[in-house]
């Protein structure tokens, strides 16, 4: 029997590779600031990215979506440079939002080291908050939502431009799927570290049942020598 071509289609356009590719090295990364959004790329992370623009035209991404803070579309420019890609921003794909007591102060802070302690000790605290931080349920809630945008969207090959710290709660959440506890949660950030233009890639099956999600490959920076 021929094959349905209205279901060829359907099962076509289920099935998705995403291309997460960490932002380059930003001045936050490289000085003693912590940084804000709006920190832009150093000279070293402009030539990661400009490698990994080389890296992507042998991809077969469609479309870049990357996050609105600086150094991700500093990086999503470039890399759209080498292959021509078009730009979607999204604040599904942003870094964090630290407590804002720390956004500009030099990183051995005494008071911003303390906070850093408490927010992170009390991470698996359920309703934790420090100040305006995200807590992990603002976080599991984005990240959820950002694998969704990413299903719906109708390309079958991703690329999305993000930040170290999300990408870890994204991950968490596909390997532990929307029940997600915060300690499951706390395990991924103790453990899981991604390089700058790191390259991590996951397959998503719409017609599967749980999971639909699955890991392909994790924080690749080969491109970098």
């Amino acid at each position: 029997m021929a094959p349905n071509p209205m279901q060829t289609e359907q099962d076509k356009s289920s099935r998705k590779k995403i291309y997460f590719i960490r932002h380059g090295e930003s001045e936050g990364n490289s000085g003693p600031i912590r940084q804000s959004g709006s920190a832009h790329l150093t000279e070293r992370g402009r030539e990661q990215a400009a490698f990994m623009g080389k890296r992507c035209k042998s991809l077969p991404i469609q479309i870049l979506v990357s996050s609105t803070m600086t150094r991700a579309q500093e990086t999503a420019d470039i890399i759209r440079e080498e292959t021509g890609l078009e730009i979607v921003s999204s604040v599904l794909f942003m870094e964090r939002r630290r407590p804002s007591y720390q956004t500009g102060k030099v990183k051995d802070d005494p008071k911003s080291l303390e906070i850093d302690q408490l927010v992170f000790n009390n991470f698996a605290k359920p309703g934790y908050r420090h100040s305006d931080e995200e807590n992990f349920d603002d976080l599991k809630t984005r990240a959820i939502a950002a694998l969704r945008y990413l299903s719906d969207r109708p390309e079958e090959h991703i690329g999305v431009v993000t930040h170290g710290f999300f990408m870890r709660i994204v991950m968490a959440v596909v390997v532990f799927g929307e029940s997600l506890t915060a300690q499951e949660c706390e395990r991924f950030l103790r453990t899981f570290y991604m390089e700058n233009t790191g390259l991590t890639i996951l397959g998503f099956d719409g017609l599967r049942e749980d999971p639909q999600w699955w890991v392909w490959i994790w924080n690749d920076h080969a491109h970098l020598g």
